[in-house]
């Protein structure tokens, strides 16, 4: 309803009687004084006004039946302030299941239970129903001025409470209000959090990135096992094969001394049955093809031990940054391959002084953000290394859609990130930014929207002091 005062009561009875009762009690018929109306009229010019009635009622003769009333009026938004609930009804319900079912659909719902009996004490009735608030007893017979009184003091409480609701959720807006602004007050708290939280994520990074090579370890070796023996099974079945290709030879040759046709059509339909021609071409294609294909996985197990190289003690090594670049292109193949060209333009370098697996997590970080800002055309990615006095260089450049310049001042920052949410945490070019800070580098990015970025790397070939 859309206005606070609520006059809608609900009689649930199963003795019709009571419904006429109640009806003449809370919804009189006006009397009509027609001659007394025509004088008023004549003396003081006054229209007649139409009584209204006090309330509205509802009947229903039985608890389910009063709980489908309920549930109508809620969905019409016109629900009742009031109920008179019989406690005795034979058929169905008594008048506690009823008044449960009604507090279940709408708690506001003030009630007054009417019972001429004692089927329940009026504790054991408030204990069950835990109402004390909202519960009101009517003994039977009652007077008619009592039911009157009843119905307006709770309808009046209804009303009340209603508005104190509506006061309540006033001041519910005010603290989110306050609560809001409090958050905003506490900026440079989260900003500490954040830095925190910043530095958590690059310990964890770094325990990652050990485990990784462990783990890489442990995998190459594993696997290399079985690469082995079927490389070598491949290579004693191609030359099985070889031999049998002699002996197939020298059987064909001796078909011109068999003299009996029955024969020499039998070894006819079984050479075509089989396809015999076809397997002598097929089977070397075949065995070629899974040799090919072990080499394959043994180079990607290989590009991976590269890749993730051990470096939880932090010992300092010397490393080839092509292969390092090489390595890692391999591994995030499956990224490229639908997206992107890769172009290499490399220049002669010296091995440099570094922690070459996480050197390695910075090459893929820029390679796979390369990737990701290509659009839907196929685009292009280009790897380039050079030297500059002792310092090297790797830039890798995308034909993406480039970076507005508002958002290239934030790139580097933890946790900034473009990308939707569940997509990137915004740590990736912060810990390849911390990653190139401790190796003495530096990191940066240039940019022109709609047409591309790049992105350079620039490290020194020695560390001249210990980075920390």
């Amino acid at each position: 309803m859309s206005e606070l005062s609520n006059r809608r009561i609900l009689l649930i009875d199963d003795t019709p009687s009571i419904h006429v009762d109640f009806r003449k009690i809370l919804t009189p018929n006006p009397v009509q004084h027609v001659e007394l109306d025509e004088m008023e009229v004549a003396l003081f010019g006054a229209e007649v006004k139409s009584a209204s009635a006090l309330f509205e009622l509802d009947s229903a003769f039985g608890g389910q039946e009063g709980l489908g009333k309920l549930k109508f009026a809620m969905k019409e938004n016109r629900p009742y302030a009031m109920a008179f609930v019989d406690m005795r009804m034979p058929d169905g319900w008594d008048g506690a299941q009823t008044i449960e079912h009604l507090w279940q659909q709408d708690p506001r719902l003030q009630v007054v239970v009417c019972t001429a009996y004692s089927d329940y004490s009026w504790d054991e009735l408030l204990d069950r129903l835990q109402a004390h608030d909202r519960l009101l007893i009517l003994k039977k017979p009652f007077d008619n001025i009592e039911v009157q009184q009843m119905a307006n003091t709770l309808l009046t409480k209804w009303d009340m409470t209603e508005r104190a609701s509506v006061q309540m959720h006033h001041l519910e807006h005010l603290v989110d209000q306050r609560t809001t602004e409090f958050k905003q007050a506490s900026g440079a708290l989260q900003r500490e959090i954040d830095e925190r939280k910043q530095l958590e994520s690059q310990l964890v990074q770094s325990e990652k990135l050990a485990s990784l090579g462990q783990l890489a370890a442990g995998v190459a070796h594993e696997i290399n096992n079985p690469i082995g023996f079927i490389s070598s099974n491949l290579g004693c079945l191609e030359g099985y094969f070889k031999q049998l290709q002699e002996m197939l030879d020298a059987y064909r040759s001796a078909e011109q001394a068999i003299t009996s046709t029955e024969v020499m059509e039998r070894l006819g339909v079984l050479r075509e049955r089989i396809e015999l021609e076809f397997l002598r071409e097929d089977i070397p294609l075949l065995i070629k093809e899974s040799k090919d294909g072990i080499s394959r996985v043994g180079q990607i197990v290989k590009d991976l031990k590269d890749f993730s190289r051990v470096d939880s003690n932090q010992e300092w090594q010397w490393a080839n940054l092509h292969q390092g670049i090489d390595s890692t292109l391999n591994i995030v193949a499956n990224e490229l391959k639908y997206k992107a060209d890769v172009v290499k333009a490399y220049q002669v370098l010296p091995e440099i002084e570094c922690l070459p697996s996480q050197i390695n997590q910075v090459i893929m970080n820029l390679i796979v953000n390369a990737s990701q800002a290509i659009g839907a055309e196929r685009g292009t990615i280009t790897l380039s290394t050079g030297m500059a006095g002792e310092t090297v260089w790797i830039e890798v450049a995308d034909t993406g859609s480039g970076i507005e310049p508002q958002t290239l001042q934030k790139i580097f920052d933890p946790f900034f990130t473009t990308k939707p949410i569940g997509q990137g945490t915004g740590l990736g070019l912060s810990l390849s930014y911390g990653i190139v800070k401790k190796h003495h580098g530096d990191i940066s990015v240039r940019s022109i929207v709609g047409t591309g970025t790049t992105f350079r790397v620039e490290l020194p070939v020695r560390q001249t002091k210990l980075a920390s």
